[in-house]
């Protein structure tokens, strides 16, 4: 049977859609609130996150979609592209979840610590809590892969850590600092879900002796760590490893079948006595 080569490709075109696909509706939500705001001038950023105001509450859900100028929501839009591509492509099976989570969340976080009375607008908390899944999701997963996209957001965002310090008037630093907390936590919480770190050979190898699953070895009756495990098997079952049952070879190959053959034993009587002579045509 011929193997399908573009299935890995079609696997990866409909991961590529998907995070394209949820990055881009969100961009389209922003800018349209933006350009409605604009041309009509709506003064939707009154709608912001206003912290322990019971008016503000609103705000938790709106302050996203709000931007204070062109250059400010083009820096959000140009991050957010990155980064949630990252996220919905690497972690799909987390993605939806971690971005909902992280949306409330962060939000709900910035209302409590942010500064009163004060008015917070923007994505740039969903932009940090970004960066930070990616970063310590990168770190405790001990993945090699999403240990080089860790290695990414630190090349290219790593400056974004100096704005969640009150250092420059009019950032709204609480927010970035609600967002990476956000991130951080539900990097930890979803450290064990999702994508899975991949086994090598040699990790294979190390753990062969413990414990492989039947199916396997009858798929792979020659693998050294076949051979090892069913020989570790007779030892502990002091069974001569040459009286096993014969085991089945590939998967399929049922007329294939491998034994331990034993070194054959000399049988005494065989040698020809002293001084006895064979006959013609005598066989013995």
């Amino acid at each position: 049977m011929k193997s399908n080569p573009s299935k890995t490709s079609i696997t990866d075109t409909q991961r590529l859609h998907f995070a394209l696909w949820f990055t881009m509706l969100f961009l389209i939500a922003i800018w349209g609130v933006f350009l409605i705001d604009y041309a009509f001038d709506l003064n939707l950023n009154q709608y912001g996150n206003r912290p322990r105001e019971l008016k503000g509450l609103k705000g938790i859900f709106t302050y996203p979609f709000l931007h204070g100028g062109l250059s400010h929501i083009w820096n959000n839009t140009a991050s957010f592209f990155v980064l949630n591509g990252l996220l919905f492509y690497f972690y799909r099976s987390l993605a939806i979840r971690v971005w909902a989570i992280m949306f409330l969340t962060s939000g709900i976080l910035l209302w409590l610590i942010g500064e009163a009375p004060s008015n917070h607008i923007g994505a740039s908390g969903i932009v940090y809590g970004l960066a930070a899944f990616l970063f310590v999701s990168g770190l405790v997963r001990k993945n090699l892969l999403l240990l080089r996209i860790t290695l990414v957001v630190v090349f290219l965002y790593g400056g974004m850590i100096w704005l969640m310090l009150p250092i420059k008037e009019g950032v709204s630093w609480e927010g970035h600092l609600a967002g990476a907390i956000s991130g951080s936590i539900l990097a930890f919480y979803y450290r064990n879900s999702g994508p899975k770190n991949p086994v090598y050979k040699f990790e294979i190898s190390e753990a062969a002796h413990e414990d492989l699953p039947e199916w396997w070895m009858r798929g792979n009756p020659n693998h050294p760590d076949t051979l090892a495990q069913r020989e570790k098997s007779a030892l502990e079952n002091d069974i001569n490893p040459a009286s096993n049952d014969a085991h089945v070879g590939h998967a399929g190959d049922e007329n294939v079948k491998y034994h331990w053959v034993p070194r054959p034993k000399k049988v005494p009587g065989n040698k020809k006595k002293t001084g006895e002579k064979k006959r013609p045509g005598e066989k013995k």
